[in-house]
């Protein structure tokens, strides 16, 4: 007889009926050792049926502040019609007797939940296995979805059906308790910029930010700004697709801001002596970050999720811009297609939990628009409306000195010369708070937007 050709049938499904019992056995023992599993483990991931409605039956009755016993347990199961599946006081006696303290109830849980995950991912396995038999899609469509379903049960974000709100209200209040307290964790990411970060509430994970301006009103350098300040700040990797200058050009401008160092003299050569000490000092400072630059023209979403996927604990992706972006979609209607991006770079922030930095254009109406007040709103943003439906925030930028021929250039008018290094990011869309017009500082020779003074009481 060939062994290999028995191994197949002899495969065992991954599972520990004994940690699940000990597991269930020690929250009836010790009820209040349900606080340290709670977060962690799901009734999907028992694999007897009855155990799955034994714990969520536990569950309710720990939300509810009811006393957890074996004879209240009971009544809870028979009150959603499953006491014959669970066994009865039989079955619960049999469980609680079988463990001798709750104190293990951890590692219970951790050997329930890799018996789950591995269950999982044979499951995805045979979908994938499925899939490249069929033939059924483009290769590259079968890959990215092959490297989507890992990656899900990886991140513990395998799609599920719908949840009870009293499974997410246990830990909303958790956190609300944690940040009452002060121990809770930033969830929050700042831009770096006080007075933007008070008005914005921070950027949050899984939020998608659009950054809109005219060409050379500053969009590349503000994005820029914000994503050294996260890199040096918050010690978290920022990835930076740049599809329209190499990352060399890129680069400069972020050394030109950095180090305050003229961004012409940096293109030219012509550096002074004294710009050197504060060059090295931020390539040392940069390169003790974990930025990451692509600049690959015309990517795809496809693309940006396959590679980032590859990198450690990301914080902020910084993409300029979206209108360069590539489609899979087999429309000729580029507003179609944009709409298309970017509902894919809003699934794509969910996925990774992270905020998402978009630059876009803006169409001409606001160059051709009369009067004095030239300010771009959301129905300036260019190829589709769906970059307004789907974002999150979005930010104008706008400098009078764009659009007026400034007096104060030759130190004739020193208000028009204040008013040439004042910039507006209009806050024209905000989910989590106001909307509004902040002023900042812009300093053009090194690219940098600045907080202003009357700011620098926050950040």
């Amino acid at each position: 007889m060939d062994v290999n050709n028995q191994l197949p049938s002899m495969r065992q499904v991954p599972v520990s009926i004994e940690a699940e019992q000990a597991l269930l056995g020690s929250i009836l023992i010790r009820p209040d050792s349900f606080d340290k599993v709670a977060g962690l483990i799901k009734a999907e991931d028992f694999y007897l049926q009855e155990h799955r409605h034994i714990y969520e039956a536990l569950v309710r009755m720990f939300m509810q502040s009811q006393v957890i016993d074996t004879v209240t347990l009971v009544n809870a199961l028979v009150e959603q019609g499953d006491r014959d599946e669970a066994g009865g006081i039989q079955y619960l006696s049999l469980i609680s007797s079988s463990v001798p303290s709750a104190a293990n109830i951890k590692d219970y849980a951790r050997i329930v939940k890799e018996k789950s995950t591995l269950r999982r991912l044979i499951s995805v396995c045979e979908q994938i296995s499925a899939d490249a038999y069929s033939e059924g899609d483009s290769v590259r469509n079968i890959v990215d979805s092959a490297e989507q379903k890992i990656f899900d049960i990886s991140h513990n974000n395998e799609t599920k059906d719908f949840r009870h709100i009293r499974d997410i209200l246990q830990n909303v209040y958790q956190d609300l308790e944690l940040k009452f307290e002060g121990k809770a964790e930033d969830a929050g990411v700042k831009t770096g910029f006080s007075k933007l970060d008070r008005m914005l509430v921070q950027m949050s994970a899984g939020d998608m930010i659009i950054v809109g301006a005219r060409p050379g009103m500053g969009k590349t350098s503000f994005a820029m700004n914000i994503a050294t300040n996260v890199a040096k700040n918050s010690r978290k990797s920022v990835c930076i697709f740049s599809l329209e200058m190499s990352g060399e050009q890129l680069v400069n401008r972020i050394l030109s801001s950095e180090a305050m160092v003229d961004s012409y003299a940096l293109r030219s050569g012509q550096i002074r002596s004294e710009d050197w000490e504060n060059l090295a000092d931020v390539v040392t400072s940069l390169s003790g970050c974990d930025i990451y630059i692509d600049d690959t023209s015309a990517i795809s979403t496809t693309d940006m999720k396959a590679k980032l996927r590859r990198i450690p604990n990301l914080g902020l992706v910084v993409i300029d811009y979206i209108g360069l972006m590539q489609t899979t979609t087999k429309s000729d209607n580029r507003a179609v297609q944009v709409g298309e991006i970017s509902r894919n770079l809003k699934i794509m922030a969910k996925d990774f939990g992270i905020p998402i930095i978009c630059c876009a254009q803006l169409n001409r109406g606001t160059e051709s628009r009369s009067g004095a007040d030239k300010r771009p709103s959301l129905a300036d943003l260019r190829d589709s409306g769906s970059i307004e439906q789907d974002a999150d925030i979005v930010l104008f930028l706008y400098r009078d000195e764009y659009y007026k021929d400034i007096k104060g250039a030759d130190g004739a008018d020193s208000d028009a010369a204040d008013t040439a290094n004042i910039a507006e990011v209009i806050i024209a869309k905000n989910r989590h708070g106001s909307v509004g017009n902040i002023k900042m500082g812009w300093v053009g020779q090194f690219t940098k937007f600045r907080t202003l003074e009357e700011d620098n009481r926050v950040g």
